[in-house]
């Protein structure tokens, strides 16, 4: 149906006049009169009848005319849901429990009238083609991955770099120590359930555990965090890598410990990447945000892939 042709319908209903409708839309009266000739023709009935007062709704016209403000609104609905400044701002994060997720909150937080849209894409390359193609407005992600090409257009920003803890369970050897270094890792066995193959935080884990001489096993269904807890709790070996800000709630009695890393302290390096020809409104406020709230990991040596974006 053409939205044109019933809003023309629509305001020479209100209008009860084909001149004065003419008028509100712009238009020639003729012009007017073709466009509810043609609305008619489709529908297969009479909507308008001419008067020496105007125009008047016939019986057809008035069953149709409150359909008609509907179809109106709803067009605007949808151009609402996609215009820039009046849809979500729609940004992807690497998983809702990550410490950036947090931070994303806190943005909320400061801009409660954001409309925000938090999506978690399966990895890296689907993030970035999503973002090149405008499915999403923003995605925050350790960049690159190896071989990965950014297009053309993206621009990409550092934003947060989250220092890696190690985090056992009572029983564990290094329980007891306020701080251990990457090497003493070796031969300690780090169980991840949650790597997949291609992700890009697999990526990451498989560069730290080849630099280190760590052995990451990503082996066993994942059954989530709370799984993993339980798992590690229970355990005299088994260990795992969390960032210092990761949100966990854990259960009482469990006595989990939370061990920093030094000498170097890994860090996962987030970065911002958005279309530089996004117009977003929100995009601007929080790129600004990150910025003036990015937080650097403690002092000291730190440890990144080789192939993680700096700049």
């Amino acid at each position: 149906m053409d939205l044109n042709a019933v809003r023309t319908f629509v305001a020479v209903a209100d209008a009860c006049q084909f001149q004065k409708a003419a008028v509100d839309l712009a238009l020639t009266q003729q012009a007017v009169s073709k466009r509810v000739a043609t609305l008619e023709r489709d529908l297969g009935v009479r909507l308008l009848t001419r008067t020496p007062r105007g125009a008047e709704l016939t019986i057809d016209g008035q069953a149709f005319l409150a359909h008609a403000r509907t179809l109106i609104q709803a067009e605007e609905r949808a151009r609402s849901s996609v215009r820039p400044g009046s849809r979500a701002l729609r940004v992807d994060v690497v998983g809702r429990r990550v410490s950036l997720a947090g931070v994303l909150r806190e943005f909320h937080r400061a801009h409660p009238s954001v409309a925000l849209d938090v999506v978690i894409l399966p990895g890296s390359e689907e993030a970035v083609a999503a973002v090149r193609d405008g499915v999403i407005d923003a995605t925050f992600r350790a960049v690159t991955m190896p071989g990965q090409r950014i297009p053309d257009g993206i621009e990409i920003t550092p934003v947060h770099d989250e220092p890696l803890h190690l985090f056992t369970g009572p029983a564990h050897p290094f329980a007891g120590a306020s701080a251990v270094t990457p090497a003493q890792l070796a031969g300690h066995r780090i169980w991840m359930p949650g790597n997949v193959p291609g992700a890009e935080w697999t990526a990451y884990y498989e560069a730290l555990a080849a630099d280190f001489g760590l052995t990451i096993e990503a082996t066993g269904p994942n059954f989530g965090v709370e799984a993993l807890i339980d798992t590690i709790a229970a355990s005299p070996t088994l260990a795992t890598f969390l960032g210092t800000q990761t949100p966990l709630v854990r259960p009482a009695g469990y006595d989990m410990r939370l061990i920093a890393l030094r000498d170097p302290t890994p860090v996962y390096p987030h970065s911002l990447l958005w279309r530089a020809d996004n117009p977003h409104p929100a995009l601007t406020a929080l790129r600004e945000h990150f910025t003036s709230v990015r937080r650097e990991p403690p002092g000291g040596e730190i440890w990144t892939p080789t192939w993680a974006r700096r700049g």
